[in-house]
């Protein structure tokens, strides 16, 4: 019976999941998923965030080595899930792990002797510890297409790297609604200013606007704006909307490519640039209209018809509906060529 590979899930985002997921549901090889809240879905990490709710100077910065991101002192969930990996690698001798994504998660796969393929995000992530760890690494997979490139990747990552952008679960059917805006906000970024929301709305009384995710709501709005939270299948929104508002992530950027739906993207500061980087690629690309920040109410009605008029054909070049496929052949491939390369005796 083919040795499993492991998948480390970061939890900060929705997309790390949903991909982990996608790759997992195409393999023909047994992919099992290690991360924080996954519940019976896998192997169930202790929490390792920061217990201060911050991050630079609570983690042993002033002594963390470069070539580690985050490494916090006496935090009883790092001990728990460092001893909970190590002791299913011990236990179920993986042919590979995937990291999606952890410089430390990485490394210590590398030290407990398993080779690594490691999830490479965009944005400058030209550091000494992303750098040490793609060395480190078998493959690196991007779920990002070329353009979304940042220019400060040096060559040597790109020649190692598999590009499949829009590895994520298949997208919903449904007819998109005339005149309706679905605005998204996703778990890992702030929460959404419900008066600017109320503002356009107001502005704008033509289209229907709906709200999805973490939004203040504000205390007396417009007839035509809905706030809906937290919504089970978000997939089904962005397939029904019109037009979809929302930041550079790429979960959200994968969902509403594979959807097709016409977007308007504000990317947010992140580390490394990440989603900025995004934004360029789609605007290279043709893809989605780009604002550096939520504009006045009063221009809204000029981006939404220009969102609406703008060819599908950038959307596209970044949708490949056999994504998730393509990169469980490519885990499977590299899995067996590192067992075939293993010591005698493995």
């Amino acid at each position: 019976m083919d040795r499993p590979i492991g998948y480390y899930v970061h939890h900060h985002g929705a997309g790390h999941r949903a991909r982990a997921q996608a790759i997992a549901a195409a393999s023909e090889r047994l992919i099992v998923l290690l991360g924080t809240g996954l519940g019976e879905n896998g192997i169930d990490l202790a929490d390792d965030r920061p217990l201060s709710g911050l991050f630079d100077g609570f983690d042993g910065a002033s002594s963390r080595p470069d070539a580690l991101h985050y490494a916090p002192l006496d935090h009883e969930g790092v001990r728990s899930r460092v001893a909970r990996i190590t002791g299913w690698i011990a236990q179920a001798r993986p042919a590979m792990m995937v990291i999606d994504v952890s410089a430390e998660v990485a490394m210590l796969a590398r030290l407990a002797s398993v080779p690594t393929i490691c999830v490479r995000l965009s944005g400058n992530r030209d550091d000494p510890a992303h750098l040490e760890t793609f060395r480190a690494a078998s493959g690196l997979l991007a779920p990002f297409h070329p353009a979304c490139e940042s220019a400060a990747t040096p060559e040597w990552v790109r020649a190692k790297t598999l590009y499949l952008p829009g590895i994520a679960q298949a997208p919903a059917e449904a007819a998109p609604l005339e005149k309706v805006v679905l605005v998204v906000f996703g778990q890992g970024g702030p929460t959404g200013d419900g008066d600017k929301l109320a503002k356009a709305a107001r502005a704008w009384p033509g289209w229907r606007w709906r709200v999805i995710g973490p939004a203040a709501v504000p205390p007396q709005p417009p007839g035509n704006l809905e706030f809906a939270g937290w919504v089970a299948s978000p997939e089904a929104e962005i397939a029904r909307a019109a037009v979809v508002i929302g930041a550079g992530g790429n979960g959200l950027v994968g969902a509403v490519m594979a959807a097709d739906r016409p977007f308007v993207c504000i990317p947010e500061d992140r580390p490394y640039a990440e989603q900025h980087a995004t934004g360029h690629g789609l605007k290279a690309l043709g893809a989605a209209i780009v604002l550096p920040e939520w504009p006045s109410a009063c221009f809204w009605g000029r981006i939404l018809d220009d969102a609406v008029s703008m060819s599908g054909e950038g959307r596209r070049r970044l949708r490949d509906p056999m994504a998730a496929e393509k990169a469980a052949q490519w885990l499977a491939q590299h899995a067996s060529r590192s067992l075939s390369l293993a010591a005698p005796g493995r």
